[in-house]
């Protein structure tokens, strides 16, 4: 409910229309209409443009519904699950005045993310597998990830998260906004 507040807000506080925000980030205007009115949760991918629309971070958008504080105790980093793909998302630090933040994600096995290049116009990511094995694919290269490599990336291009293993995936990703 509260995230479903919170892009209510954000769109309002720019005068924009449902259509407005629909054309801005690629989402339909129905589409939005339901998450606004916490009648469906949107996927992870959804939720990163419009995140882009309003020029924030994923991040950015969830610490904005959540709030937040310098000092990040572990028993307060906010959680999200992606309906679509079931991958869990920690926020373990961010915050708007400062450059870095730092998240979490369990993969599931089997479980893909589609992510627009959009979303990464304006981030650098470093990214290293704790557990598991994990599939990057940037554009048209291909990255195979097992547990302690790490991989810089965010030029804009469509990236697929992919575990293509029977057992969940755990990584860290660190990035900045340019």
């Amino acid at each position: 409910m509260r995230l479903a507040c919170r892009i209510r807000l954000e769109r309002e506080a720019r005068g924009w229309s449902l259509a407005d925000l629909a054309a801005r980030a690629g989402v339909s205007k129905a589409a939005i209409s339901k998450i606004e009115r916490a009648e469906t949760s949107p996927s992870a991918a959804t939720l990163v443009r419009l995140a882009s629309a309003f020029d924030l971070s994923l991040a950015g958008l969830l610490l904005r519904t959540e709030g937040g504080e310098r000092l990040a105790r572990a028993a307060d980093q906010p959680l999200w699950r992606d309906p679509a793909s079931g991958y869990v998302r920690r926020q373990i630090f961010a915050q708007p005045d400062h450059p870095v933040e730092l998240v979490e994600v369990v993969l599931p096995p089997g479980a893909r993310v589609d992510l627009p290049a959009a979303s990464y116009a304006r981030l650098r990511q470093v990214l290293q597998v704790r557990q598991g094995e994990l599939v990057l694919t940037e554009g048209s290269q291909r990255h195979e990830l097992k547990a302690g490599d790490c991989l810089g990336f965010g030029p804009p291009a469509d990236v697929i998260f992919a575990n293509e293993t029977d057992a969940p995936c755990r990584y860290l990703v660190a990035l900045t906004r340019l």
